[in-house]
């Protein structure tokens, strides 16, 4: 019998024999750019409320935000995109306090900016959820339906107020049909042209947000499941992606990442813009949880995981160890 090691050309693990080796012949690298890191900042607390379904992960108050902002920056993170979570009694059916002024958000957006500048990219997420009593990322009509129309108004003073406070990128994530173009139609009649729009093409309805609902106050009552997509569908997320380019997205969005890497690249592929994945609050607990008992390694998995997105098309990845991530790189 003929052995294998007799054909000169046939050993792919020549490459493999050593660390230097596999460095320099690897196909895909994490760079700290690539990062970007959640935040949660919550109003009327005076110390970080820790988030129990997602360890090491707060809700800040103004002051401990902006030193998780100086420390993202100080690790090489390229961004920082910011929720806001108002207290209870702000909350109504329109999510006004997602449009003043001096609501949580914009306070949040001023702090960071203040505090980094343009050196950091400041980004909103410009949803409704966060603020409303009922927890949908609309305006409910009178059969207690998302109006897509009505939603999309709030969207447009959402975007200008950001703006205004000083966000570099917005994130509308509220899945509406039409609301890139009605968000970038009310940024450039409102002065913002230079403020990008991070669209949630891929926003699938999943249950990896579980600990999200957690980490934003959700007073959600039943689910998203008429606004978000299907998580049996992908030529689905084509089609949306199709829209938001011709809407007038920068960038655009697969969220979840790992469960959907196969979206992910089709994305990727498609997309002629730079295309981003969240690595959600479920996938972070998982890990979290696993390397908690003692199941898996858990820097080597988060490194992982994080390479497995950048593999699969990601440009840049949401994710809440962000700047422990690029500490590690």
């Amino acid at each position: 019998m003929t052995k294998y090691g007799s054909f000169p050309g046939a050993r792919p693990r020549r490459l493999r024999t050593s660390p230097a080796l596999r460095r320099m012949v690897a196909e895909h690298r994490l760079h700290p750019a690539d990062l970007i890191l959640p935040a949660f900042v919550r109003e009327g607390i005076s110390e970080p409320v820790p988030i129990t379904a997602m360890p090491g992960v707060v809700q800040h108050t103004r002051d401990t935000l902006r030193k998780a902002a100086v420390e993202a920056l100080a690790a090489g993170v390229a961004g920082i995109m910011l929720f806001g979570v108002p207290e209870d009694a702000k909350k109504d059916a329109a999510g006004t306090a997602g449009t003043d002024p001096d609501g949580i958000l914009q306070v949040a957006i001023r702090d960071v900016k203040a505090e980094v500048g343009d050196d950091l990219v400041i980004m909103s997420d410009l949803c409704l959820d966060e603020f409303t009593d009922h927890g949908h990322c609309g305006v409910l009509d009178a059969a207690g339906r998302v109006d897509n129309d009505a939603t999309l108004e709030r969207y447009a003073e959402m975007a200008r107020v950001q703006a205004d406070a000083g966000v570099h990128v917005v994130g509308p994530s509220g899945m509406m049909d039409g609301q890139v173009g009605v968000v970038r139609e009310a940024l450039d009649a409102a002065g913002h042209g230079d403020v990008a729009i991070l669209a949630y093409t891929a926003k699938y309805s999943s249950a990896f947000f579980g600990p999200f609902r957690e980490a934003v106050g959700s007073s959600l009552r039943g689910d998203r499941k008429t606004y978000q997509q299907d998580p049996a569908n992908l030529r689905e997320s084509l089609r949306e992606l199709a829209l938001d380019l011709a809407e007038g997205a920068d960038m655009v969005m697969v969220k979840p990442a790992l469960p959907y890497l196969d979206v992910l690249a089709r994305i990727a592929d498609e997309a002629d813009v730079p295309v981003a994945a969240y690595q959600v609050s479920g996938e972070y607990a998982m890990v979290e949880a696993a390397a908690e008992k003692g199941w898996i390694d858990r820097e080597k998995a988060i490194l992982e995981s994080l390479t497995g997105i950048k593999r699969a098309g990601a440009d840049m990845i949401l994710t809440y160890w962000a700047t422990e991530a690029a500490r590690a790189l």
